[in-house]
């Protein structure tokens, strides 16, 4: 009796290869945009951030009856932070930014009341941006997207 030769043949190591290849080409273009995806989903967590601590510095203007008050203190030792007279955190590095109370360099702050423009670190031009606008307490943040935050 003869005994059998077991393996693959050179040809289906070929098409094995091949198939492989076409995976990998297919699967490429979906991992290369990682980086766009990370800012964005950052970005996005700053304006979740940043209307959390709209509501709680106002939650806290009107908890001690401060309607005329310019300032909260949110205690803690946090600054305190001036407020329109919405109670709105205003929007300079005393405002919005102390609300925030964000690591120096993690954001790029653009004051021109009413507003607030805040970009990743210290770029000044990306499109990828979160804007606070006192006057209303509102927080957009339509522009973050993966193709905005390459």
């Amino acid at each position: 009796m003869k005994a059998q030769q077991q393996g693959f043949t050179l040809i289906e190591l070929i098409v094995v290869i091949v198939i492989l290849g076409i995976l990998a080409a297919t699967a490429l273009p979906r991992f290369v945009n990682l980086q766009g995806d990370a800012r964005a989903s950052t970005m996005k967590g700053l304006a979740g951030s940043t209307r959390a601590a709209v509501e709680l510095v106002r939650g806290k203007w009107l908890a001690v009856g401060s309607t005329g008050a310019t300032t909260v203190d949110p205690g803690g030792g946090a600054a305190v932070i001036d407020v329109t007279a919405n109670g709105f955190p205003r929007a300079t590095a005393t405002g919005i930014e102390g609300a925030l109370n964000t690591s120096a360099g993690s954001f790029n702050f653009t004051h021109a009341a009413p507003t607030t423009t805040i970009r990743p670190g210290s770029d000044t031009a990306t499109p990828c941006l979160v804007t606070y606008n006192e006057t209303t307490g509102a927080v957009v943040d339509t522009a973050v997207t993966a193709t905005n935050c390459n």
